[in-house]
């Protein structure tokens, strides 16, 4: 009898579902586990959201079947950030759509807009879904590198003819995840003039958009002239908001890609629980300080870790935007090797940089979604325990 397909055979387990299980067995084991691996905040989602989501709870009209499109309130409140935040207008009716979590949008685009053998450029290092998304609809994956000396921007002229003629969609994730590397404006001026001229479409992924530092301001590539033409964004209100296990997103852009997505979702999915929508519209309505007083402790935090790493002979750069280092390794590891020696030795997960992709080789990712004391702790446990000799 067979259990699985043979497409299932060939995609590996989630990264971070291994992690988990791989901790879960360590923490039984009796050892103090210290998780700088995952993204999943520590700070508590405000309490005015968490409020908002029990009165909902208790309106009995809200718990019948929600809407594959979403709650126009919902709606309504994406289209209103996006005009405060960005100046761009957006109809709630045609260029929204509701996701459970921005990951769901990401997974279901690519069966949406690739037929089997088309191909999809992604960023490398970089979100693992794009590429097993990607494989699960039987596409062909272009990894566009992200270098430190591109400032971990992709170059488009370095991507191959064949693969332009061939490529269908296109991932964009700024600030990003793992590099936390953040563009301007004109980044995605030049994207979208490059997806328009090879009729390829954009699905920018805006998850940490206004998780940001030292004054910068995150850009929508939805404020670039011509995106609405051949350009989806998603976002998410996980990490701006630490509502990471409400799971709300949203995808705007290009009506035909939103109408071609609902289509996809409705078919195989169903609308996030009322409720917790409309905490989201709240959250998105209210007063926004708490980004600010969130944005101000992940900055402490990334300023102690940085100097922290630097004590031990680790130098990385201090990002824009996410809460996220994207550190090199000691020059006598590979990427496996520093991450599996970290965890052996001391009991603190940190993620190599080559689990997002071959150019991630040479890299570590540590999340800051845990408080000073730990990170202190993370820190000496590596000095005391791990030779370090930097590049």
């Amino acid at each position: 009898m067979r259990f699985q397909s043979s497409k299932m055979n060939q995609i590996p387990p989630y990264m971070f579902a291994e992690f988990a299980r791989k901790k879960a067995r360590m923490i039984a084991d009796g050892i103090d586990v210290i998780d700088l691996g995952i993204g999943d905040p520590d700070l508590p989602t405000p309490q005015h959201i968490v409020d908002k989501l029990i009165e909902e709870s208790g309106n009995p009209k809200n718990l019948k079947y929600p809407s594959f499109l979403g709650h126009p309130e919902f709606r309504k409140a994406v289209s209103d950030f996006y005009q405060r935040q960005f100046n761009v207008d957006l109809d709630p009716d045609t260029e929204i759509l509701a996701l459970i979590g921005s990951k769901e949008g990401i997974a279901h685009i690519v069966p949406t807009i690739i037929d089997p053998g088309d191909y999809v450029l992604l960023p490398d290092p970089g979100y693992p879904p794009y590429r097993m998304a990607a494989y699960l609809a039987q596409g062909q994956v272009h990894g566009m590198p992200l270098l430190k000396e591109n400032q971990f921007q992709p170059l488009f002229t370095e991507i191959p003819e064949d693969v332009k003629h061939a490529a269908t969609l296109m991932f964009l994730n700024f600030p990003g995840n793992p590099t936390a590397a953040a563009v301007d404006l004109g980044f995605f001026k030049e994207a979208v003039a490059f997806a328009s001229s090879h009729q390829i479409v954009i699905a920018h992924d805006a998850a940490y958009n206004m998780v940001t530092f030292q004054g910068y301001k995150a850009p929508s590539i939805m404020q670039a002239e011509g995106a609405k033409e051949v350009a989806v964004e998603f976002g998410s209100l996980s990490k701006t908001y630490s509502m990471t296990g409400f799971r709300i997103g949203y995808a705007v852009g290009n009506k035909e890609v939103i109408k071609a997505l609902s289509v996809y979702k409705s078919n195989t999915d169903t609308g996030q629980f009322t409720p917790i929508q409309l905490a989201a519209a709240h959250a998105l309505n209210s007063d926004q300080n708490c980004i600010k007083a969130q944005n101000e402790i992940y900055w402490e935090r990334m300023r102690f870790m940085l100097e922290g790493l630097k004590a031990i002979d680790i130098h990385a750069e201090a990002p824009l935007g996410s809460f996220f280092i994207w550190a090199p390794t000691p020059e006598r590891y590979t990427s496996s090797e520093f991450a599996d020696a970290v965890l052996e030795q001391t009991g603190v997960i940190v993620t190599p940089g080559n689990a997002f992709g071959p150019s991630g080789e040479g890299y570590f990712r540590i999340s800051l979604s845990l408080p000073n004391d730990v990170l202190y702790e993370a820190v000496n446990r590596i000095k005391n325990n791990i030779k370090i000799s930097a590049k």
